[in-house]
């Protein structure tokens, strides 16, 4: 969480980084590419650019009134809104979150907080790359009448 074994991310852009510090508020949208560090407010919603690679890190005394889109998110602090990741959502120990979370893969702390519903949501790209679909059964049969086939071991 929050780093691998050598204390970097675990979560990479070779973006560069911007940061919202912890006596600054923002009151309005964001919308950016790249890292994203919360440890002030941010009033308002933050988008990531489309087709870039982008994290958005609250950390624990960091605040976002607003929701969240983007394809990174790790949260350790207190998010007001819905959170939509699209890659890879992480929620830290101190996490709050007061909304609805939206991920294709997740990994929480014990004692983070979703006030909200979990919701799995399939990214588009990783079915295209995990191969082709299941062939359809024949149309005669129904799908779920449709058996496994044997596989029998060669004896050599």
């Amino acid at each position: 969480m929050l780093g691998g074994k050598d204390g970097k991310s675990t979560f990479s852009s070779s973006n560069s980084t911007t940061l919202v510090s912890a006596d600054t508020e923002i009151v309005g949208d964001i919308k950016f590419s790249g890292n994203l560090d919360i440890e002030g407010i941010v009033r308002g919603n933050i988008v990531a650019v489309e087709g870039k690679d982008a994290v958005v890190r609250v950390v624990d005394k960091g605040l976002v009134e607003g929701e969240i889109r983007a394809p990174s998110v790790i949260v350790n602090g207190a998010v007001t809104g819905d959170v939509y990741s699209s890659k890879h959502l992480e929620l830290a120990s101190k996490a709050r979150v007061q909304g609805n979370v939206h991920y294709a893969l997740v990994e929480m702390a014990i004692g983070a907080e979703v006030n909200g519903s979990l919701t799995h949501t399939s990214d588009a790209s990783k079915k295209a790359k995990s191969g082709p679909a299941p062939t359809k059964p024949d149309e005669s049969q129904d799908a779920a009448a449709v058996a496994p086939q044997q596989v029998t071991p060669i004896k050599s």
